[in-house]
């Protein structure tokens, strides 16, 4: 025999739930804002600003990312 709970969250409406989800989105938009912007100014750098700097050309991508969502 086959039983289906099906459980509500009965505090969280509608509203709420989209008022979070906007939130979200416009937090992720700006982490990817800074993403963009750190990336593009490092790969405008030239070969020898990047090595006053301490930074390979290869590690550009990984220090953007740390830069927008951290660790």
């Amino acid at each position: 025999m086959t039983v289906l709970t099906e459980t509500f969250s009965a505090g969280s409406s509608l509203s709420a739930r989209f008022a979070t989800l906007r939130a979200q989105y416009a937090e992720n938009a700006a982490k990817r804002k800074v993403f963009r912007t750190t990336f593009n100014e490092l790969q405008n750098l030239t070969s020898r600003e990047l090595a006053d700097l301490g930074i390979d050309r290869s590690q550009i991508k990984s220090i953007a990312f740390e830069a927008a969502y951290g660790a």
